[in-house]
């Protein structure tokens, strides 16, 4: 089962950003992402086509179950 932690963002013209964590370590630290996403605000280091980083919107772990089939 593959897990990733996704970090939301609002960004400076209103629209949401995420942030994607492979296989983050478990349980979640609520304080530390908390910390974690407002350092990487104020320190601006991401942006893009929509704008910089400007409040936490949330954080949230995404499962996901993968089957392979062998068919040949």
């Amino acid at each position: 089962m593959a897990k990733v932690l996704e970090l939301e963002f609002k960004t400076e013209v209103g629209k949401t950003a995420k942030l994607s964590i492979n296989e983050p370590i478990e349980p979640i630290d609520t304080l530390a992402v908390k910390a974690a996403m407002d350092n990487l605000i104020a320190t601006d280091v991401f942006g893009g086509s929509t704008g910089a980083f400007v409040s936490v919107e949330g954080a949230r772990v995404v499962e996901r179950n993968v089957t392979d089939y062998d068919v040949m």
